[in-house]
């Protein structure tokens, strides 16, 4: 070979050697990318660097099943294995998001509906165009996790076939490996086996979760066709709440955490404790338990349900069953004993049509509230500018009937990215005054250090505020229930925090309080540990039979 031979050569090599680095990293890259699908948690506390170092049954058995099947079918084997793979890694993926806001996995069959609220969501906090990007982003992903999960698989397929003998070797001292493990209960984390079958696990658990969600229609249906208060006359609804003005108000977010978590508890029960001082010396009185909502996270509608309706609303499907049926909510209660009732929800914007099921006479949205101020990050308006609205459109007027009116206080609502303060009430007016409060972070989100310190100052802003309120306008008339809907995210709360949410009821008549003496609920604004947890669908037929 001449000189000039082995130039012309020395290039071509030098491409060769760069198109096998680039084949080699392209098999590696494909392995990881399998190997993240196979091993990665389901759930979001779980993401941690020793939860990955894992054995996954579902890989060794593939290579095994790659290596066994006729040289024909083993490319239709590989693709079909990595689509699959790659539907379930997309399906992981959503469990991790579901569980990271709502605290549970993704139902295949009832949660579709949550997707728009979720968008909604992001177009809230960061505007129509960033909703549509995430929208779109999100499709495509989906679609290109499916689509490369089963050309890595076929690539991963091909580099056994090439080593067959040393990928059957691996297969087996894995198998051998992952046995011993599983005996053994090895785990590196807790609740992540070393011993892994999270793929397996997760295609079972849906199966099981779809055939149960499948059948949540009927035993639903068997649940509602029970209603002790059905029938009930109106004139013997509610005879111990006679004349009073009733405010049922739901704060966002505010769970047992908010009280008990050293993180908030601090500062929330300072809160709590100078309220319960300052309504005693106002005349009011306060009792205070736990209730156990249906929800986590979010979906603060099926919470609300839940409680008014006193059925166990915690998928939409049960939310729409029951908003197209005739059960008698707590409202529809009131409006049978000749209350007037009214609904204020400042966080709907368009037409409610649910409105009608609970049998409101008057629903006051962020349409009609009148608000001329600047939000505050996801809220369109302040609380106490909704609770302002409540006292000058309907009980301060003369001459009219006692009004139950319904309320959803949204100012700690994520992102916690702009909170409002107090001012005097009297200068509340059209919300003008709430002017300049409203610039927060320049981000969406606050910063990742200041998150659970803006969620607990906005729960600290919205009990002062209905504190301020009952020192302000409340009266021998007035009844104030105020609860939590739910548990904020585990991002706030952290892991295994439970579904419990504080409610209390004030009054200053003796005689309403003297009614729920056997709760065994907590004196003042903050439960005890050990005070009397209900699940939020008991509290209407205890509230209809200790009032009626």
């Amino acid at each position: 070979m001449t000189d000039e031979d082995v130039q012309d050569a020395g290039p071509d090599a030098g491409g060769g050697r760069r198109r096998r680095i680039a084949a080699r990293a392209l098999t590696c890259a494909a392995f990881l990318f399998v190997l993240a699908a196979l091993i990665t948690p389901d759930e979001f506390a779980l993401l941690t660097p020793g939860a990955f170092v894992r054995i996954p049954i579902e890989g060794v058995l593939g290579v095994g099943l790659i290596l066994a099947v006729p040289a024909r079918a083993r490319r239709y084997t590989a693709g079909a294995a990595g689509a699959v793979l790659g539907v379930l890694f997309v399906l992981k993926v959503m469990d991790i998001g579901f569980d990271a806001v709502l605290v549970r996995p993704f139902d295949l069959v009832l949660d579709w509906p949550l997707l728009r609220p979720a968008v909604e969501f992001v177009e809230e906090s960061a505007g129509a165009a960033g909703a549509i990007a995430a929208v779109v982003l999100t499709a495509v992903l989906a679609v290109g996790v499916i689509v490369l999960m089963s050309l890595s698989a076929l690539r991963l397929s091909r580099a056994a076939v090439r080593h067959d003998r040393a990928a059957a070797r691996a297969a087996a001292v894995l198998g051998a490996i992952w046995l011993v493990c599983a005996l053994l209960g090895a785990q590196l984390v807790d609740g992540v086996p070393v011993a892994s079958r999270s793929a397996a696990a997760l295609a079972y658990d849906h199966a099981l979760a779809v055939r149960s969600s499948l059948n949540d229609r009927a035993e639903f249906a068997k649940a509602a066709a029970v209603d002790k208060f059905r029938d009930t006359p109106g004139d013997r609804l509610l005879t111990g709440l006679r004349g009073k003005d009733v405010v049922l108000a739901f704060v966002e977010s505010y769970g047992r955490s908010a009280v008990e978590s050293p993180q908030f508890a601090p500062q929330v029960d300072a809160v709590l404790d100078q309220g319960s001082q300052r309504l005693r010396d106002a005349g009011f009185t306060a009792r205070s338990g736990w209730l156990t909502s249906s929800t986590a996270g979010g979906g603060s509608w099926l919470a609300h349900a839940t409680l008014l309706s006193g059925l166990w609303i915690d998928n939409q499907q049960r939310y729409r069953t029951l908003v197209n049926s005739d059960r008698l909510t707590l409202n529809g209660a009131f409006h049978k004993a000749e209350s007037r009732t009214v609904a204020l929800m400042p966080a709907i914007t368009r037409a409610w049509p649910e409105g009608e099921f609970y049998g409101y006479d008057k629903v006051y949205d962020d349409r009609n509230l009148g608000y001329r101020g600047p939000r505050f990050s996801f809220a369109t308006m302040p609380d106490q500018y909704t609770l302002s609205t409540l006292q000058r459109t309907e009980l301060a007027k003369k001459d009219r009937p006692p009004v139950m009116a319904e309320t959803a206080l949204v100012s700690s609502h994520a992102p916690w990215a702009s909170i409002p303060r107090l001012v005097p009430w009297d200068q509340v007016g059209d919300g003008s005054i709430f002017n300049g409060m409203g610039k927060g972070y320049d981000a969406p989100w606050p910063p990742g250090g200041q998150i659970r310190t803006e969620y607990r100052k906005s729960i600290e802003y919205t009990l002062n505020t209905l504190v301020s309120y009952m020192e302000t306008y409340g009266n021998d008339k007035t009844v104030l229930i105020f609860l939590g809907d739910h548990q904020p995210a585990p991002l706030i709360t952290g892991p295994g925090a439970s579904r419990d949410v504080p409610i209390t009821i004030v009054a200053k008549d003796k005689a309403v309080i003297d009614k729920i003496s056997g709760w065994n609920w907590q004196d003042g604004l903050r439960p005890g540990k050990d005070a009397p947890v209900w699940p939020m669908s008991a509290f209407r037929d205890r509230f209809l039979t200790a009032f009626g």
